[in-house]
């Protein structure tokens, strides 16, 4: 007799532990990835989750008869499983197949297990650091970002209000909207942010270049029930791997209405949803909106909506030499450093002083064309003082 168990996807983790612990349970996928011989060799021991299936099949009605087929050849010992959200396809497309159906019992404390959303960790956000911890926080900050004075002290004083209505309810997200050229340092805000906050794992950054089309939005977040595709998109991915709670969203302007909406209700519930109806909670976090609109763009772009809901505008303009030397100088003792820990001790006692002599700052408009200089030059003169 062929039987499947339906299990609530939150009580998958339970569930698992629950079946007889010399059960293998595999994903479907991975049984068609395998060979023919895997299908033989099928036992008692072995549990096949269906889920993934099911969305399949939904967009695929003439494959059923192939996989009517390759359920006959399965031995009815196999232990079939499936999420509960898929019941009704399942039981209907192969009612000819399976036998019974039946559900998970899990106990009760099991319901507590956290959602697929959880992070891997819990992240470290700014509303968590105390006096001492935030103070070491701005010291950081401000030496990791070059130049933009008056930002850096507006900064604070948002932060300061954050911490303080975030602790009493009235302030979920803290949000920063910052435009200007290319390279002058908006995306630098965050990464500073990061490395400030003692961030090890990747920045949670998505790029919005590549959310121009018109299902942007299932990429972002991931497919709606009954369509093929991840059931988690970039974003959840992106912030459930980050041990920091910030997210970096780059070239805003580029999204389509759909997903500036969807911003719209993070902003305003502190909650990151996904496709499946699923909760993150981003209370305490920071989301830095990068662009390369103009003011005048940006009013004509931004819905009034979402502009009322972000919490800092700010222009950034072109540093000035004096910032850009600053940073040419930490750029070189950075590669130098990083080269002589990772690669070879034996370099030019005058290194720095070659590289910085090749370089005028006052030519560069960005800092990105600064940097890639300096590691052009870096690499040149490693290679003449090698030969």
């Amino acid at each position: 007799m062929k039987k499947v168990i339906f299990y609530d996807r939150t009580q998958f983790e339970s569930f698992k532990t629950e079946l007889n612990k010399d059960q293998n349970v595999i994903s479907f996928s991975r049984l068609l990835s395998d060979s023919n011989d895997r299908i033989k060799k099928l036992s008692e021991n072995d549990c096949i989750d269906l889920s993934c299936l099911i969305p399949f099949i939904t967009s695929s009605g003439d494959k059923i008869i192939q996989f009517e087929q390759l359920f006959n050849g399965i031995d009815d010992s196999v232990l079939f499983i499936c999420d509960k959200q898929f019941e009704d396809e399942l039981r209907y497309s192969f009612r000819f197949v399976f036998d019974a159906f039946e559900y998970a019992h899990v106990e009760e404390q099991s319901k507590a297990a956290p959602s697929n959303l959880e992070p891997l960790s819990k992240p470290r956000k700014i509303v968590d650091l105390d006096e001492q911890e935030l103070d070491a926080f701005f010291q950081s900050f401000d030496s990791k970002l070059y130049g933009h004075a008056r930002f850096k002290t507006e900064f604070k004083q948002l932060i300061a209000s954050f911490r303080v209505f975030n602790r009493i309810g009235e302030h979920k997200i803290l949000s920063l909207f910052l435009m200007g050229d290319s390279g002058v340092g908006k995306t630098e805000v965050a990464r500073s942010i990061h490395k400030a906050l003692g961030g090890k794992t990747k920045l949670a950054k998505i790029n919005f270049g590549n959310y121009s089309s018109h299902d942007a939005l299932n990429s972002l977040i991931g497919s709606p029930r009954g369509y093929v595709g991840s059931e988690n998109g970039e974003l959840i991915k992106r912030v459930k791997d980050s041990d920091i709670g910030l997210i970096l969203i780059d070239e805003f302007e580029k999204a389509d209405t759909p997903v500036f909406n969807y911003f719209l209700d993070v902003l305003e519930n502190g909650k990151i949803t996904d496709s499946q109806g699923d909760e993150y909670d981003a209370d305490g976090y920071i989301i830095v909106f990068t662009s390369n609109m103009t003011p005048e763009e940006y009013k004509q772009k931004i819905s009034p909506e979402l502009k009322s809901r972000l919490d800092y505008k700010g222009i950034f303009n072109l540093l000035t030499d004096d910032d850009k030397t600053k940073y040419m100088h930490y750029r070189v003792n950075q590669i130098i450093d990083a080269y002589r820990t990772k690669v070879d001790q034996n370099l030019p006692e005058d290194l720095h002083e070659q590289i910085v002599s090749q370089l005028n700052v006052s030519k560069y408009k960005n800092m990105r064309d600064l940097n890639k200089d300096i590691k052009d030059i870096f690499v040149r003169t490693v290679s003449v003082a090698n030969e």
